[in-house]
C-alpha cells in the first residue's frame, strides 16, 4: 500500500487475497496462483471493513467511513447506497441474503440483496453497536455493544434470544481497568463456542449454553482487541491488539507463541487450513508469517515446506562456541598427539576441535609462565594508563576555534589556581548557553585581519601576560608569607611592581603604534593599487553597444555637460535661470521652496498668442442669454 493497510481477507477458494488501504483509498487483489497483483481499484473514501460474498473476487461489499455501502462485481463498481448512521461493522446472513449493519445507532440495519431493499431494522437496547457476527452453523446473529454486552438475535423471528454481560465478567483479580470495557471483537467457532474481545485487552470464551465465561485471557497491554481467530487443529485462539498477536490454548489459556511486529497492527487474517498468518500494518508493507506447527504451507507456496524440512534434516549444531580449533602443530606443542582419533578431538578441515576447558588446563600445565604474553600484557596496560592520564580536550567548535582553544587553556589555569587557593571558580563561556551561538553561527566569526582586532589584539595579549605574571607573583608572595609569617600592609604597590606596570604600559603603547603604522601603510598600498587599476581602465579602449531608439550625441554636448557638472550648485542655477524662471519662497515652517519654470520657445509663444486671439473672437460672436427669463409653470394645484 502507499502508506497504510487497514483490512485484509482471503477468498473462500483461497486463490485471491484482498486488502484495502490508503492513501488514496484503494483495494488490491492478489492472485496467489500467479504470485502477482490481479487488479487495483481506487475508491472515493476510506474503507471501514469489507466482505467477500462469492467464492472468488466477483462479489465484494465495502463499508465506507462516510455511511456509503459500495458493491463491486468482477468488472468493477456496480452499485452504491447509504445507511442513516455511520457504520462500524457488518455481516452477511447467507440463508436469507440479508446484510446486517451496526454502527453509531441503537438499530441494526438490514439490507436484503434478493429483494434489493431495506427491511425493518432490529431495535437493540444499546446506545451504539461496535461489532457483529453470524454463526455459520445455525445462523444466530450477535452484536457487541458499547455498554459491554453481547445481544444474540434469531433472524428467523427477528427477536432477541439472549444477552451476555461481558463487561462485568471481564473484570478479574489481576486485571487493572480504568474505564468501562466495550466490545471490540466478536467471533463464532462451531455451534456453541464464541470469543469476545474487549476494549481493555481481555478475551472471553463463552459456551452459548451458559452466561459465564469459560476462560478470560488478558493481553496485559490495555489495548483494544482488534481481531480473534480460531485454529481448530491445535485448539488455539489467535487474538491480536495493535501491538502483539498472541496464540494460546483455548482450554487452559497457556501461551503457545506470540508475534510482535515492528509496526502497529490493524487487522489479522489466518489463511485457511495452513500455518500462514497475514497482517495489515500501519506501514506500506503487509506482514506474512509462516508457522509450520500451525499447519502446512498453502499450495501456492509449497516450497516453504521444503525449506523447513531441509532445516530439520541436520539437527546437529555446527556452531562450536565451547570448542577451540587447534592444528596438528598445536597438538605437538601441547603434547596431545596421542588424543588423535579419540572422542576428545573432532576432526575438522586441516585441524581439530577441542574442548576449551581441556585446552586451557593443558596449556597451563605445559607452559605455566608465558613470559612473552606476560610482557605484552604489561606493555598494553602501561600504554592504557598513560592514555588515561592525558588531558582529554573537548572537540573544538567549527566557529571561533582559536577563541575556544584560548578559553580552554584559561579554564585549566583557573582550575589549578582554585585547587591551590580553594576559591570557587566562575562558569566558563564554552559551557554557558547564552554564548552558545557565538561558536555555532558563522556570523560571529572573529575577523583577525580587521582593523579593530589588530588594534585591540596587543591589549588582549598584554592583559593575558600581565595576568600570568600576577599569578606567579601571588604564588611567590604566598611562599614568602609562609616562610616569614609576615604580611605586607596594604597601600601603594612596591617600586618593582610600579616599574613593571609602567614598562608594560610603554610596551603596549609601542605595540599599538606599530600596528597603526602597519595599517596606514597597508591602506596607502591599497590606494596606490586602486589608482593604478583606474588608470589602466581609463587607458584601455572602451566599446559601448548602441541600443534601439538611441541617437548619437556630439562630443561638444558631452564636454559642456562635464563642465556643468564640475561647477557649483549656485553657478548651475544661474545658468539654468537664463533658460527659465527661478523663484524662491519661504514656507510656514521656516524652510525654503524653490520653483523652476522653463522658458518658452518662440513657437510656443506664437501658439499661445493665436489661442488668445481665437478666444477673444469667439467671445464677440457669442450671444448672451440674459434676456431670457424663467416663468412659473401653470397647472392644477396639488391636493
Amino acid at each position: 500500500m502507499p502508506t497504510v493497510c487497514t483490512t485484509i481477507k482471503v477468498s473462500k477458494d483461497g486463490q485471491y487475497i484482498l486488502a484495502t488501504g490508503t492513501y488514496k483509498p484503494r483495494v488490491r487483489c492478489y492472485d496467489t496462483y500467479q504470485l502477482s497483483l490481479k487488479f487495483e481499484r481506487c475508491l472515493d473514501s476510506e474503507v471501514v471493513t469489507f466482505e467477500i460474498l462469492s467464492d472468488d473476487y466477483s462479489k465484494i461489499v465495502f463499508l465506507h467511513n462516510d455511511r456509503y455501502i459500495e458493491f463491486h462485481s468482477q468488472s468493477g463498481f456496480y452499485y452504491k447506497t447509504r445507511i442513516p448512521k455511520f457504520g462500524r461493522d457488518f455481516s452477511y446472513h447467507y440463508p436469507s441474503c440479508d446484510l446486517y449493519f451496526v454502527g453509531a445507532s441503537s438499530e441494526v440495519y438490514r439490507l436484503n440483496l434478493e429483494q434489493g431493499r431495506y427491511l425493518n431494522p432490529l431495535q437493540t437496547d444499546a446506545a451504539e453497536n461496535n461489532v457483529c457476527d453470524v454463526n455459520a452453523v445455525h445462523g444466530l446473529f450477535a452484536t457487541g455493544t458499547i455498554e459491554g454486552r453481547v445481544e444474540c438475535w434469531d433472524p428467523r423471528v427477528r427477536k432477541r434470544v439472549g444477552v451476555l454481560d461481558c463487561a462485568l465478567s471481564s473484570v478479574t483479580v489481576d486485571s487493572e481497568i480504568n474505564s468501562l470495557p466495550t466490545i471490540s471483537a466478536l467471533k463464532f467457532n462451531g455451534a456453541l463456542t464464541m470469543a469476545v474481545g474487549t476494549s481493555t485487552g481481555q478475551v472471553l470464551l463463552y459456551d452459548l449454553r451458559s452466561d459465564k465465561p469459560l476462560l478470560v485471557k488478558d493481553h496485559q497491554y490495555g489495548l483494544p482487541i482488534k481481531s480473534v481467530h480460531f485454529q481448530d487443529s491445535l485448539d488455539l485462539v489467535l487474538s491480536a491488539d495493535s501491538r502483539i498477536v498472541k496464540m494460546w490454548n483455548k482450554n487452559s489459556g497457556k501461551i503457545f507463541t506470540s508475534l510482535e511486529p515492528e509496526h502497529d497492527l490493524n487487522d489479522v487474517c489466518l489463511y485457511p487450513n495452513s500455518g500462514m498468518l497475514l497482517t495489515a500494518n500501519e506501514s506500506p508493507k503487509m506482514g506474512i508469517y509462516y508457522i509450520p506447527v500451525l499447519g502446512p504451507a498453502p499450495r501456492w507456496c509449497s516450497f516453504l515446506d521444503n525449506l523447513t524440512e531441509e532445516l530439520e534434516e541436520n539437527p546437529e549444531s555446527t556452531v562450536y562456541d565451547d570448542y577451540k580449533f587447534v592444528t596438528k602443530k598445536d597438538l605437538e606443542n601441547l603434547g596431545l598427539t596421542h588424543l588423535i582419533g579419540s572422542p576428545f578431538l573432532r576432526a575438522y578441515m586441516h585441524g581439530f576441535f577441542m574442548d576449551i576447558r581441556l585446552y586451557h588446563k593443558v596449556k597451563l600445565m605445559v607452559n605455566p609462565f608465558a613470559y612473552e604474553e606476560y610482557r605484552k600484557d604489561k606493555i598494553r596496560q602501561k600504554i592504557e594508563e598513560t592514555r588515561a592520564q592525558r588531558v582529554q580536550l573537548k572537540k573544538l567548535p567549527k566557529v571561533n576555534k582559536e577563541l575556544a582553544l584560548k578559553l580552554i587553556e584559561e579554564e585549566e589555569e583557573k582550575q589549578k589556581s582554585t585547587l591551590k587557593k580553594k576559591v570557587k571558580s566562575l562558569p566558563n563561556i564554552l559551557t554557558d548557553d547564552r554564548f552558545k551561538v557565538m561558536f555555532e553561527n558563522p556570523d560571529f566569526q572573529v575577523d583577525e585581519e580587521s582593523e579593530e582586532f589588530r588594534l585591540l589584539n596587543p591589549l588582549v595579549s598584554r592583559i593575558s601576560e600581565k595576568r600570568k605574571k600576577q599569578l606567579r607573583m601571588s604564588e611567590q608572595q604566598e611562599l614568602q608569607a609562609e616562610n616569614e609569617e609576615e604580611e605586607e600592609p596594604e597601600g601603594r604597590p612596591s617600586d618593582a611592581e610600579s616599574s613593571e606596570s609602567s614598562d608594560d604600559e610603554k610596551a603596549w603603547v609601542e605595540e599599538v603604534r606599530k600596528q597603526r603604522r602597519l595599517l596606514q601603510q597597508e591602506e596607502r598600498v591599497k590606494r596606490q593599487e586602486q589608482l593604478r587599476e583606474d588608470q589602466q581602465t581609463v587607458l584601455k579602449p572602451q566599446f559601448y553597444e548602441i541600443k534601439a531608439g538611441e541617437e548619437f550625441r556630439s562630443f561638444r554636448e558631452s564636454a559642456t555637460k562635464q563642465k556643468l557638472m564640475n561647477k557649483t550648485l549656485e553657478d548651475r542655477l544661474k545658468l539654468e535661470a537664463k533658460h527659465g524662471t527661478l523663484t524662491v519662497s519661504d514656507t510656514t515652517v521656516g524652510s525654503k521652496q524653490l520653483t523652476f519654470t522653463l522658458k518658452r520657445s518662440e513657437q510656443q509663444k506664437k501658439q499661445q498668442e493665436a489661442e488668445k486671439l481665437h478666444r477673444q473672437e469667439r467671445k464677440k460672436l457669442r450671444r448672451s442669454a440674459g434676456h431670457l427669463h424663467s416663468r412659473p409653470r401653470r397647472g392644477r394645484p396639488f391636493h
